[in-house]
């Protein structure tokens, strides 16, 4: 009994006072896959996850797992993890995700960075050298795991402010200054690194296996992940370690202790294995627990273990899935809301170039109806002078004329009185040779009435006798070449006006049934079957016989005699001629004839209601 209570107190004091006295060891897990600005990454976020597992399987006392950080998620956990790692023997840090290299400085890029410029590397970026002040802190192992050396796509499109900034491809070679210090890339200096065609990269891969294994020297551990990851890409991929141990061996997990003395009964040692399966703390190490006690009290606890770690495996899928689903709809909604900014942008723009080229043609339009208007005010000027210089020039030929007659009949009236004193018989008058002789009143009229013919404005012959119809037809002419001579009288001037007119001036009224023919009206003539119309044009035509019944026969006839005493609204088929040239009358329109005031000339009007 004595002996058994002695094995218990060495079973009890090596899972109590060892894991007591053994270091304290802290890691933080940080994985990027969901960019906001370039692709979306597979691996980081399922590498962390791997490695952070692998860790709490080694028994780390805190594993902190974060995923998908922006810069000031990534500030802030790394400062909380530096508070921890004051208290640690052992310090971890990995990442996953992309980085840069900026003039031999290396730098964590968060998922929110959009690095349009070298200089946004300052600012949106996380420097190593902050990871690694993070883990200085710890007192004999700082260690530091970088799978960041993927094909960076902010380095292709990034511009450089001096054209002699080195942008490196892959993570720049690192010496840390602090002891016991190990950084660990995935590609050596200036390479880069494969995500592989797996759920994890080769790099995360080989860790997880080398790295828990109980005793193994770190040194020796990495050296075992470099020859997997070659061997996996082809040797297309090497792992690099930077930084150096002391010459005793440094595992990330301590040796496990050998047990001495006798054995207890079968059941401490199912007890002991429970524990450490419960240590462990994952479905690996209860699932071989179960396999090898299949039955019993500590099996059903076992199952209750897995179905725990079953739930928070299920929540932490579900929980991760709804967060990809958020981000894949804030990522739709940003792409949506730039979609429309832009679509709104060009139809503004479009708008813009529409409302341009609708004022520039305005303009243009503008423009040639004002070099019209100014090309008819200068035609009409010109018309104008040409017609004042024209009245002038027949004024002054008028005045001449008046005047060389005035001093013909002076100079025969004088010739005469000397006649009669020299005591001739027979008076003569002879007018000057230099002046043509005048016409006689009745020969200026007969000129005039010959010109009024010409132009329609009269319809008698010329006889010289300037009476009441001549008069009427000078009105006339006054009325539509719109000049002002005193119809009273047949002057040189009124004759010099008309005969400037090369055409009719006077319109043609030719009544219903007859048409304009030159400047006579002549019957218009139909052939059989077809009548005149009331627009005065030849319409074919047939007689119907209206039926007529007993009954309807009187409100028929009542509303044929109504319409029959009703005016017609028609035209009448009279033609009307003006100096613009004949026409029929407009339907509804009718012709009246009208007396000029002042004179007793008769005008034909056009009236329409």
């Amino acid at each position: 009994m004595r002996l058994r209570l002695f094995v218990l107190l060495i079973v009890a004091s090596w899972f109590g006072t060892g894991a007591a006295l053994a270091e304290k060891r802290v890691a933080l897990v940080m994985g990027n896959s969901a960019y906001k600005n370039v692709a979306r990454l597979a691996n980081p976020a399922n590498d962390a996850a791997l490695v952070g597992g692998m860790f709490r399987k080694a028994g780390f006392d805190t594993v902190d797992i974060k995923l998908d950080l922006n810069v000031a998620e990534m500030r802030k956990t790394l400062r909380d993890f530096g508070g921890k790692a004051r208290e640690a023997d052992v310090a971890v840090v990995y990442y996953a995700g992309h980085g840069i290299e900026l003039d031999g400085t290396n730098y964590l890029i968060p998922t929110d960075a959009t690095l349009e410029t070298d200089s946004d590397v300052l600012d949106e970026t996380i420097a190593l050298d902050r990871a690694m002040f993070a883990v200085e802190p710890a007192k004999q192992l700082r260690l530091i795991i970088l799978d960041a050396c993927r094909d960076n796509p902010f380095a292709k499109t990034m511009k450089r402010t001096i054209a002699s900034r080195a942008i490196g491809r892959g993570l720049a070679k690192v010496e840390p200054t602090s002891p016991n210090t190990m950084i660990a890339f995935a590609a050596k200096a200036g390479s880069t690194a494969s995500d592989g065609d797996k759920k994890n990269s080769p790099f995360a891969t080989a860790l997880v296996e080398r790295l828990p294994t109980p005793g193994l020297d770190l040194g020796k551990a990495f050296r075992f992940v470099r020859d997997d990851v070659l061997k996996t890409t082809g040797n297309k991929q090497e792992p690099f370690v930077y930084g150096s141990l002391g010459g005793d061996d440094v595992a990330l997990v301590p040796a496990k202790p050998v047990a001495t003395g006798p054995q207890a009964n079968p059941q401490d040692a199912v007890r002991r294995d429970y524990e450490l399966a419960l240590q462990a703390g994952d479905r690996d190490a209860w699932e071989a627990f179960l396999q090898a006690y299949p039955e019993g009290f500590y099996a059903n606890l076992a199952r209750v273990q897995l179905k725990k770690i079953g739930a928070e495996d299920a929540r932490a899928l579900a929980a991760e899935k709804a967060k990809q689903a958020e981000d894949e709809k804030a990522r739709l909604v940003a792409e949506r809301a730039k979609k429309a900014e832009q679509d709104k942008a060009a139809a503004a723009a479009k708008a813009a170039e529409d409302a341009r080229i609708a004022a520039e043609k305005a303009k243009q339009v503008e423009e040639a109806k004002a070099a019209a208007a100014e090309q008819r005010r200068k035609d009409a000027e010109a018309a104008v002078a040409k017609a004042l210089a024209d009245k002038h020039a027949a004024e002054k030929a008028l005045a001449e004329k008046i005047a060389n007659d005035k001093a013909a009949a002076e100079l025969a009236k004088q010739a005469a009185e000397k006649a009669q004193r020299d005591g001739e018989q027979k008076v003569a008058a002879v007018a000057p040779t230099q002046s043509p002789p005048s016409l006689s009143p009745q020969e200026t009229a007969k000129l005039v009435q010959s010109e009024l013919r010409r132009v329609g404005c009269l319809a008698s012959n010329a006889d010289g006798d300037w009476n009441a119809s001549s008069q009427r037809s000078l009105a006339l002419f006054n009325k539509h070449a719109g000049t002002k001579f005193d119809a009273k009288l047949a002057s040189f001037e009124a004759l010099d006006a008309i005969k400037a007119k090369p055409g009719r001036v006077c319109p043609l009224v030719c009544d219903r049934g007859f048409r304009a023919d030159g400047d006579n009206c002549v019957k218009i003539a139909c052939r059989a079957g077809y009548r005149v119309n009331d627009d005065n044009e030849c319409e074919k035509f047939q007689d119907k016989k209206p039926v007529a019944t007993r009954d309807d026969s009187k409100p028929r006839d009542d509303e044929r005699k109504k319409t029959e005493a009703a005016p017609s609204k028609q035209t009448t088929g009279q033609i009307f001629c003006n100096n613009l040239g004949c026409r029929p009358v407009r339907p509804g329109c009718r012709l009246e004839r009208q007396g000029v005031g002042g004179v007793t000339g008769i005008t034909t009007h056009e009236i329409c209601n």
